[in-house]
Formats: structure tokens, sequence, C-alpha cells
């Protein structure tokens, strides 16, 4: 041949087709993701920044919910599917925890709750649950509508949900402090919440273990905030979740190196709870739910700072002795 095969003459019927250019294996032709064709519907995820993308998977799966359940559907029976289960999956680890006396050294009491105990929680709990929280979810459906809460797009901001979050907590924090100290009066506690103090051991499934007149009363300052603000629907599962969890864990019975009373600032957890079960209802204190400071300003929390600060003081001796 005398030409190279590129540099031959064209003919009209007997040329070769031109030999695409010669590839090179140091660099690679990149074609980006979004040169290729997709469907509309479909975000091209590798242009997008971590929130950017998070927020896309959040726009998918929220559009899934909205075209396949109603309002209702959503914000009653979705609640309480919702409720359920960050309730009893976080709760019922606590329960095999103290059964089998894993990681023992971080129970705050020695005593542990018989089995025949748990299953009478647990029952009374699914009674609860299904007599009284959800047909107060269903009723309360037109007070959120009417004070504002909706389920449509677009989803709210971060910045707006962690400030109508943190305002929840303050407002539930307080009023939850005042109608707990009530019930710790001599008739209320007698008839009403005697029921939630039966269980002096607490576990986490102890949490919502009460008589149903005092649900509906401390149920009250959970949803207090939601019904003044009428938040996203998004905003409002956000809540509940991050409430049973915080409850949970104050009832759980165990101070972990990793509890949140350890890093957070304020926060009373499982170690500060646990005081107020384990003493008369008239001596308890720390009445407040979430934080310590409405105990501090009012003086409630006394016993408690004594009895930590003489355990803090054996602890010291013990250690200087060995």
């Amino acid at each position: 041949s005398v030409f190279p095969l590129q540099a031959r003459p064209s003919c009209h019927l007997f040329s070769p087709r031109p030999l695409p250019p010669p590839l090179s294996f140091h660099q690679p032709k990149k074609i980006p993701c979004c040169s290729i064709p997709r469907p509309s519907h479909c975000y091209c995820f590798c242009s997008l920044s971590l929130p950017a993308f998070m927020a896309s998977i959040m726009d998918t799966c929220w559009l899934y919910l909205i075209k396949h359940f109603s309002d209702f559907q959503l914000a009653c029976l979705g609640s309480f599917f919702l409720h359920e289960s960050v309730f009893f999956l976080s709760g019922l680890p606590f329960i095999y925890l103290e059964r089998a006396g894993w990681l023992s050294k971080y129970k705050i009491q020695i005593k542990i709750n018989t089995v025949a105990a748990q299953e009478k929680c647990i029952i009374r709990l699914m009674l609860y649950h299904f007599g009284v929280n959800l047909p107060v979810m269903i009723f309360s459906y037109p007070v959120f509508r009417f004070m504002g809460m909706r389920s449509s797009f677009p989803l709210p901001s971060w910045k707006v949900v962690i400030s109508q979050i943190a305002f929840y907590f303050v407002l539930e924090d307080f009023i939850f402090y005042w109608g707990h100290r009530i019930l710790h009066t001599k008739w209320l506690y007698k008839h009403v919440h005697s029921i939630h103090h039966e269980y002096a051991t607490p576990f986490g499934l102890t949490a919502e273990y009460a008589h149903p007149a005092e649900i509906l009363f401390l149920g009250f300052a959970t949803i207090i905030g939601p019904a003044l603000t009428g938040p996203h629907l998004l905003t409002l599962w956000l809540w509940m979740v991050l409430r049973v969890l915080e409850t949970v864990e104050a009832h759980c019975g165990y101070h972990f190196p990793w509890s949140p009373s350890n890093f957070l600032p304020l926060y009373g957890g499982a170690d500060f709870h646990d005081y107020h079960h384990r003493l008369l209802y008239t001596k308890s204190g720390n009445y407040s739910s979430t934080f310590t400071y409405m105990d501090w300003i009012f003086g409630t929390d006394k016993g408690y700072r004594k009895l930590k600060a003489l355990k803090d003081d054996q602890t010291e001796v013990g250690s200087k002795e060995i």
C-alpha cells in the first residue's frame, strides 16, 4: 500500500470509513452524566452538593407520600405508625438489656423488673396507644389543619424546621414542668400519676405508661407548640420522633458514656429522671421533661444535686485510696 490507511484518496464507492482518532489510555474521555438523556423527573446528583443531594432525596420521598396518601391518612395514620415504630424500636432493646444483664455496669439502679412486670407494661401500652393516642390524633386533625398545618410542597427550609423544633422543646419543657408538679399533689398522685410511678426502676417503654387522663393532660404540652405554629407535617414528624427518643432515653435506666446528658448542657437525661422515679412523690423533684434549668430555678433539684455531689465525693475518695 502506497498510502497509510487514513491518508488514502477517497473514492465514491470503495473508500473505507474514516478511522476515529486514536484513544489515549492516559487521558480517557470523560462524559459528564449531565449530558446523558434522562427522564424529566430524574435528578442529576453529580452536580449537587451534599445538602442539595439530601434535599433532592427528601423531595422524591415526600412526593411519593403525597401522591399515594391523603392529608388525613398522613397526618393521622402516618403519624401513629411513625410514633409506634420509633417508640417500640427504641424502647424494646432496654428490656432485653435488663433481662440479659448486658451493660449492667451502666445501669443506674441494681434492681431489675420481672418479666411479668415488663409484659404488663407492653400490654397496657398497646391499649393506651390504640384507645387514647390514635383517637386524639384523629380528632385533633381539624385543629391542626385550621392552624395551618400542611403536607404539600414546598418543604420547609432547615432553618424553619430547627427554629420551630427548638421553640417546641422550650415550650413543652416549661408546660410539662408545671403540669408534672401538679400531678405530684396528693390527690392527683394517688388517683392518676401513681400509675406511672408503679415502676420505681424505669425502663424505656415505661416512658408512656400512664393513666389515660395523664396522657391527655401532659400530652397537651407536646402538641401545644405545633398547634400554635401550624407547621409542615414533616416538621411535626421530626418533632415527634425527637420527643419520643428523648423520653425513652430519660426512662431507659442506663447512663452510658455516650448519653446525651454528657454532651448537651442543661439536658437532664436518664440519670436526672431516674432519681425522680425512685423517691417518694413528696420528695422526688426533677419534674422537667427534657432540660434541668426549671428545676434549678425553682429549687426542685436540690436533693438530686446533693446526692450527686455525695457520689462524686465517694468516687474521688475511692480513687485516691486506690
